[in-house]
């Protein structure tokens, strides 16, 4: 038997529907590591990233299972493993992509609005009273402070090393070439050139060549919450979904 584990949609702390995050998969993952002591962990991967923290948190708590354990993982990535999405993968000890999957998006990005001449143009005055004079910073309704902007791309540099960090160590020698960590992204069968998977291929043939045809597989995924399937949070589903879309369209998807 093998568990398989779809992680599909954006990865944050949000408890919007669909969200990916260390508390609410931590049950399922546990669960599909240590019910009915299966042969290997797969990872169906659909996800254009998220947070970095959530990312990094679900993929040390795969790794920490699957070295406890002694069960190996594999990552199959449908359309997009991309930015926290490929970090998933990597906690994997193999990556299997799709031919047409998009796969890499390893920086990081931070977006906003600058809104400060539209509220001046209407005559909205905009107060802000702080202790600490870095309090307000990256204020959408200010003009841009170059300080600030500096502190932010500091920020950003750091997390970058530690997710640059995070696919060395789990790729090592199998990584081609110096630009890998540009930003950039490619599709599956250039990204197994490069040595960010593994192979092309799909799920069940894959596991059934190297288990055998009668393997079993056992299903794990998130459940929308009762309400929600009822219809009964249309605006922040809606919410979630604008949000979602926006960030599968950076890929094309």
């Amino acid at each position: 038997m093998v568990a398989v584990i779809r992680l599909q949609g954006v990865i944050a702390a949000s408890t919007s529907p669909g969200r990916l995050n260390d508390a609410s998969l931590a049950p399922l993952i546990e669960m599909a590591f240590r019910r009915g002591k299966p042969r290997a962990v797969a990872l169906v991967i659909n996800s254009p990233g998220g947070s970095p923290v959530q990312s990094a948190l679900i993929a040390a708590r795969i790794r920490r299972l699957s070295d406890e354990l002694s069960v190996p993982v594999l990552a199959f990535v449908e359309d997009v493993a991309a930015s926290g999405g490929y970090w998933l993968a990597t906690a994997a000890d193999e990556i299997v992509v799709d031919g047409n999957s998009i796969v890499g998006s390893i920086g990081v990005i931070s977006a906003g609005f600058g809104l400060h001449e539209f509220i001046a143009r209407y005559g909205i005055e905009r107060r802000v009273y702080t202790s600490g004079t870095s309090k307000s910073q990256l204020d959408m309704f200010r003009p841009e402070n170059p300080e600030d902007v500096t502190r932010l791309r500091a920020l950003q540099d750091q997390v970058h090393q530690n997710f640059i960090a995070q696919v060395k160590d789990r790729r090592g020698d199998k990584l081609v070439g110096a630009d890998l960590f540009t930003g950039e992204f490619w599709v599956g069968t250039r990204a197994v050139e490069l040595g960010l998977a593994d192979a092309v291929g799909q799920m069940v043939p894959v596991l059934k060549a190297r288990y055998g045809d009668k393997l079993r597989f056992r299903q794990y995924g998130m459940r929308r919450p009762f309400l929600s399937r009822l219809g009964l949070q249309l605006a922040n589903d809606a919410l979630a979904l604008a949000e979602e879309r926006t960030l599968y369209a950076r890929f094309g998807l």
